[in-house]
C-alpha cells in the first residue's frame, strides 16, 4: 500500500492543474483479452507524464457488472478483475508519484448497481438494517410511479420491484438504484469508502453526478420546463428529460453538509483535491458556486458550457468565463472540451472545418490557457474525432435505447490508438476488442506524431510545457481585451509581474489584430508552435492562427 506523499503537501497543487484522463477500457490493455487495465495504464506512464500532465483522473475500475462500464458499482473497496487488483493499482500509484503524477479516481457516489450487497440487502424486505439505504417509495393508489421524475437514460426514474411492492429510484439505468443520501448510515459508508482510497494514496477524486446525491423528502412532482428553456447539455434533445425542471430529483440543499464532510475527511490527509461533475442545464453554474464556495467543500466542480454542442466562438468563451466568475467568485474552474460521455470536441464543433490538424492546434491552444484547471481526454491530444461505430458493435446501453437519433457514447470510447502498424493500434494483442479501433483513428497514433513538430501531439507537449513555463497561464487572473463580437479573441493572464497576451483567430480566414497598448514582447513560435507576423502595433493571424507575448521588453 502507498503511503501519502506527506513530502509532496502542496495543498495548491490543484490549481492550474492539467488532469489527463483515462478511461481505462480503453487506454491499454496489457493481458490480451481486448479490455483495457491497470497494469496497462501503469506501462503508459511515462507517456503522460512525457506530455506534460500533472495528473491523472481514472474512470471507474471498482467491481461491477458493467452495465454502465463501472459507474455502476457492486464494490466500492475493490477493483474488478477485468482491470486487475489491488496490488497492480498499489504498484501504478507508486509508479505515478515516482513521476511526479497525482491520481485522481472517479467516485460514483450517487448510486450503486443493482448487485451491490447493500441493494440486495435493502430489497429484501422493509424491516432489515439496509431497508433505507436506498430511494424507496409507495406507488399511487392506481399503482403508478410515486411522481413524474424521469430518468437520464430514458423512462421513469422509478423501478418496481416484487420483493418489496415499492418503487425504487433510479437517475440512470434501472440497474442504477440511488442511494438514500438522507440516512446518515449510508454518508458513513460512503465516506468510509473514500477513505479506503486515500489510504492507498490517491491524491483525489473526481465526483461523479456530484448534484445527484439528494433528492426532495417529499418526492414532490418536478415542474414543466418552458420549451424555449430547454436544452440538451445534460441529457441528449431526444430525451423527455429535458421536459422538466429538476427541482426536486437533484441539486438539493441538504447536499451542501455532506460536501462538508466529504472536505473534512480530505482534509486530515496532506494535500487532496477533488473536481465534481455537475449535471444540471438550468442551474449549473449557480450550483458550481455553491459547492466551491468558501473552504470547507469541493476545490473545483466542472459545469457543461464546454461540453455542449453549441460551438465554441470568442462570444461563447468570454461570457462562460465572465459567467463562471459571476456564480462563483470563490470557485476556481476546471475546463474539458472533451470526456468519456460527449461526442469528441473536434466533430462536435468542427465537422465542417477544413483544416482539421490546424483547428485542433488552436482549440488546444486554447484550452490550455484559459482561466482554471484544464482535464485532456485520451486522445485529445492525437487529435481523434468521433468514432462511426456500427449498431452491431455498439455497448453503450444509452446509445441503443436512443439509436439512431442519438449513438450513444461509444464513439468517444474507441481504444488509444499508439503504433500504426501494431495489431489493434498497439492497444491490445486481442482478436477482437470490447470496442473496435477506428480506422481513421490509425495513421493518428502516437508513433506517427510523435517527433514530427508539425503534429497535433507535439503541439501539446510544447503548449503544455510553455504552459508551466509561465504561471499567469496556469493560475493567474483572465482580462479580456476584445468584445468577442468577431472571429477573434484576446485576453492577458496576468499573475504578480507577468501579463501574457494570448490572441486567437478562431476563424477559418486570416485576420489582422491590433495589439492593445502597451509595449509587447513576442514569444519565440518555438515556444508554442503558432506563427504570425506582427509590427509592434498589428499582429496578421492566419485562419486558426494563434499569438502570445508578454509586458515588456
Amino acid at each position: 500500500m502507498t503511503e501519502p506523499n506527506i513530502n509532496q503537501a502542496d495543498k495548491d497543487w490543484w490549481r492550474g492543474a492539467v488532469i489527463y484522463q483515462i478511461y481505462p477500457r480503453s487506454f491499454q490493455d496489457s493481458d490480451g483479452d481486448g479490455v483495457g487495465d491497470i497494469r496497462g495504464i501503469a506501462d503508459r506512464l511515462d507517456y503522460i507524464a512525457g506530455l506534460g500532465a500533472d495528473a491523472i483522473w481514472i474512470s471507474p475500475f471498482f467491481t461491477s457488472p458493467m452495465k454502465d462500464f463501472g459507474y455502476d458499482v457492486s464494490n466500492y473497496k475493490d477493483i474488478d478483475p477485468m482491470f486487475g487488483t489491488l496490488s497492480d493499482f498499489d504498484q501504478m500509484i507508486e509508479k505515478a508519484h515516482e513521476l511526479g503524477l497525482k491520481i485522481m479516481i472517479d467516485l460514483v457516489l450517487s448510486h450503486t448497481s443493482d448487485q451491490h450487497p447493500w441493494f440486495m440487502e435493502s430489497r429484501a424486505n422493509r424491516d432489515n438494517p439496509k431497508a433505507d439505504w436506498y430511494v424507496w417509495a409507495d406507488a399511487k393508489p392506481d399503482g403508478s410511479a410515486p411522481n413524474n421524475w424521469l430518468s437520464i437514460f430514458g423512462g421513469s426514474a422509478w423501478q418496481w420491484d416484487s420483493r418489496r411492492l415499492q418503487y425504487y429510484m433510479h437517475n440512470f439505468l434501472v440497474s442504477q438504484p440511488d442511494l438514500n443520501f438522507h440516512n446518515p448510515d449510508v454518508q458513513d459508508a460512503l465516506l468510509d469508502a473514500a477513505r479506503f482510497w486515500l489510504e492507498r494514496g490517491v491524491d483525489g477524486f473526481r465526483l461523479d453526478t456530484i448534484n445527484f446525491y439528494f433528492c426532495d423528502k417529499e418526492l414532490r412532482d418536478n415542474p414543466a420546463l418552458a420549451p424555449e428553456l430547454r436544452n440538451d447539455s445534460t441529457a441528449p434533445a431526444v430525451n423527455p428529460y429535458n421536459y422538466q425542471e429538476h427541482l426536486y430529483d437533484k441539486s438539493r440543499p441538504e447536499n451542501l453538509a455532506f460536501l462538508k464532510r466529504l472536505r473534512a475527511l480530505m482534509e486530515e490527509y496532506p494535500a487532496i483535491a477533488a473536481v465534481g461533475e455537475v449535471g444540471d442545464s438550468q442551474r449549473g453554474l449557480e450550483i458550481v458556486g455553491e459547492y466551491t464556495s468558501g473552504d470547507d467543500k469541493m476545490q473545483m466542480c466542472y459545469a457543461f458550457e464546454f461540453l455542449a454542442p453549441q460551438k465554441v466562438t470568442p462570444k461563447r468563451v468570454i461570457d462562460s468565463i465572465n459567467a463562471f466568475d459571476a456564480a462563483a467568485p470563490e470557485g476556481w474552474a476546471c475546463w474539458a472540451f472533451s470526456n468519456h460521455d460527449v461526442v469528441r470536441h473536434l466533430t462536435r464543433w468542427g465537422a465542417d472545418v477544413a483544416d482539421q490538424t490546424a483547428y485542433a492546434k488552436m482549440l488546444g491552444a486554447l484550452l490550455m490557457t484559459l482561466k482554471g484547471s484544464i482535464c485532456l481526454y485520451e486522445g485529445e491530444e492525437l487529435g481523434l474525432t468521433e468514432a462511426d461505430i456500427a449498431f452491431e458493435d455498439l455497448q453503450d446501453p444509452y446509445g441503443i435505447e436512443f439509436w439512431p437519433e442519438f449513438k450513444g457514447r461509444d464513439g468517444c470510447r474507441t481504444p488509444m490508438v499508439w503504433q500504426a502498424g501494431a495489431a489493434n493500434a498497439g492497444f491490445s494483442t486481442a482478436d477482437k476488442t470490447w470496442l473496435p479501433v477506428s480506422a481513421d483513428h490509425v495513421m493518428k497514433a502516437v508513433d506517427v506524431q510523435a517527433g514530427n513538430p508539425a503534429s497535433i501531439l507535439e503541439h501539446y507537449r510544447r503548449f503544455l510545457a510553455f504552459r508551466k513555463a509561465h504561471p499567469a497561464l496556469a493560475k493567474g487572473a483572465i482580462r479580456f481585451l476584445a468584445s468577442g463580437d468577431d472571429a477573434v479573441l484576446v485576453f492577458a493572464r496576468e499573475l504578480a509581474d507577468e501579463t501574457v497576451l494570448c490572441v486567437f483567430n478562431m476563424s477559418a480566414e486570416p485576420a489582422t489584430v491590433r495589439l492593445p497598448e502597451g509595449a509587447w514582447t513576442a514569444f519565440s513560435t518555438g515556444d508554442h508552435g503558432f506563427s504570425a507576423e506582427e509590427d509592434g502595433t498589428m499582429v496578421q493571424l492566419p485562419a486558426w492562427g494563434g499569438y502570445f507575448a508578454r509586458q515588456g521588453a
